[in-house]
């Protein structure tokens, strides 16, 4: 059994007891939570397709830890021009741990 959802403009397969790094979301360590856009579902044998959802398909996750990613540096240079700039990005995510996927 998996699904495909749809989390911080991304999708991700997910399977029961998998952990997952994922945009970041609001809440504590601990918390549950009940994604609702499953795109994906297949259970039995059976794929459900969604338009854009599956309808009354649930994925229920906990939140596990949060953190930043490793640094990503962009350096832009035009030639001749005297013209550097250089950003540092971190992107925070949370992982989280899939306890159960509802189907329709």
């Amino acid at each position: 059994m998996y699904a495909i959802i749809e989390m911080g403009g991304k999708q991700h397969r997910v399977t029961s007891n998998e952990i997952l790094k994922v945009e970041k979301i609001a809440g504590n360590d601990g918390d549950s939570i009940t994604i609702d856009k499953v795109l994906l579902l297949y259970k039995d044998e059976k794929l459900s397709v969604g338009k854009p959802y599956v309808e009354g398909a649930q994925v229920k996750a906990l939140l596990v830890s949060g953190g930043r990613d490793k640094k990503v540096e962009v350096f832009k240079m035009k030639p001749r021009k005297a013209h550097r700039k250089h950003i540092v990005h971190r992107q925070p995510y949370t992982k989280i741990k899939i306890e159960e996927i509802i189907g329709g």
